[in-house]
């Protein structure tokens, strides 16, 4: 167990002299659990080794993008056969065509125009313009506990990071836009029927992780979705869908094919790049069609539709195209789960666990976790120790208590089992 970490240590003092808290986003600092960040040298499979030769069974995937796991070959060759081609161009190429045409016809039927853009945060910050651009409203609904990149408007009650760290919010949002972000409870559909009563007309959008993923991984309750669906078309508001983690994790399209609900406007990221920055949102022709250049609400970006990323993207959405990934990933999940849940239930009165295909989250909180509310009661303390009994053993996990166990397809029975190992020896000395 005893692990060097001299250089990732050398490196992280290094980099606490030029760059803000050491760390280019905050849940890389691992100050929650109360260690030095590791600075990771390459990955392949389902496993990273750090700049100390330290070797971890990786559980966070970059997030979520690494579907397929680290260095996967043919997105490794797409990459270097567009990168000798060019970088960049500034101009229309062709994986923008190839990539809109995966996403619409063989992933999601609820998208029927979609616009490339480089991160998740642009694409939510963008389908929000667009929102109350078509609506002529300014208000947004957003849930407490919901993430949505960090966007003033979404800074507002938010999970993952700020949920880390213990804020609500963030300094440099405006009272204005405050203003016009309203806030309900997650799986709580009469807290949303109470907001938009107070303030009818007026909301333009109601966006939502449909299946948390930023307070830890929360599935909607029964009915949710489905209520949230007929309060909105009601309404007149428009129904946005953040599937930037749930997308192409939770089912081939998303949590809107698992749950049957057809939202207005959906945000991607992460999967469709391969690894690569990018993200993009899409939706209803008549509302995507408000955009620029043939409407007048103005969305651009230089580097939109990357042909490195896309490259990446459409190897990896052509993998999942497969007839039968999303049952092999489902597999995955379950192998992983039947492995675990046995030394869980052991101390059920201490822990909770919620899981939806690839993506999971063990909870220090008895008695299940369904609201954000639930959630925040979980003991941080003894996660940050759990957490650094399992690095300690080369179990890579979210350094949060409040993000989700990504799988990937190249995760092993050899994997589970010595994850499972390590998870019974640190819950022992944790919980006793």
């Amino acid at each position: 167990m005893t692990q060097r970490t001299e250089l990732s240590e050398a490196l992280f003092e290094r980099a606490s002299q030029y760059i803000p808290g050491g760390v280019n986003s905050p849940v890389r600092a691992f100050r929650s659990v109360g260690l030095t960040p590791r600075y990771i040298e390459h990955g392949k499979g389902a496993h990273i080794y750090d700049v100390d030769g330290n070797e971890y069974i990786d559980y966070i995937s970059s997030w979520g993008p690494l579907l397929l796991g680290h260095a996967y070959p043919p997105i490794l060759e797409a990459i270097e056969r567009e990168l000798h081609r060019g970088t960049s161009y500034g101009a229309c190429n062709a994986r923008e065509v190839e990539m809109a045409e995966l996403i619409c016809t063989q992933f999601f039927p609820s998208v029927e125009r979609v616009r490339m853009v480089n991160s998740g945060t642009e694409a939510t910050m963008s389908a929000v313009r667009l929102a109350r651009g078509f609506t002529g409203r300014d208000k947004i609904l957003k849930f407490e506990g919901c993430y949505h990149g960090h966007a003033d408007s979404f800074l507002i009650s938010a999970g993952s990071g700020l949920a880390t760290f213990g804020q609500t919010s963030s300094a440099g949002v405006t009272a204005r836009t405050a203003e016009d972000t309203l806030v309900a409870q997650y799986n709580d559909l009469e807290s949303v029927r109470a907001v938009l009563e107070a303030h009818r007309g007026e909301v333009a959008a109601v966006i939502l992780e449909p299946i948390m993923g930023n307070m830890g991984l929360i599935p909607p309750q029964p009915g949710f979705l489905q209520g949230l669906r007929q309060l909105t078309e009601e309404e007149g508001i428009l129904l946005i869908f953040d599937e930037v983690i749930s997308g192409f994790r939770a089912a081939r399209g998303g949590a809107q094919e698992l749950y049957g609900i057809r939202p207005d406007l959906t945000c991607l990221g992460k999967i469709i790049g391969g690894g690569l920055p990018v993200g993009a949102f899409g939706g209803r022709a008549d509302i995507m069609d408000r955009l620029a250049p043939l409407g007048n609400v103005y969305q651009a970006g230089t580097l939109s539709g990357n042909p490195l990323a896309l490259a990446a993207g459409i190897t990896m959405l052509r993998e999942l195209a497969a007839p039968d990934f999303y049952e092999r990933l489902e597999a995955q999940g379950l192998a992983f789960e039947a492995r675990i849940r046995p030394i869980l239930e052991h101390y059920s009165d201490r822990l909770s666990y919620n899981r939806v295909g690839s993506l999971s989250t063990i909870f220090f909180r008895p008695g299940g976790v369904r609201s954000n509310a639930e959630a925040r009661e979980s003991d941080t303390e003894t996660y940050a120790r759990y957490f650094r009994g399992m690095i300690a053993r080369g179990i890579y996990l979210p350094p949060s208590q409040y993000e989700c166990i990504f799988l990937s397809m190249a995760h092993s029975a050899e994997d589970f089992d010595r994850t499972a190992s390590a998870m019974d020896e640190v819950l022992r000395e944790v919980l006793g």
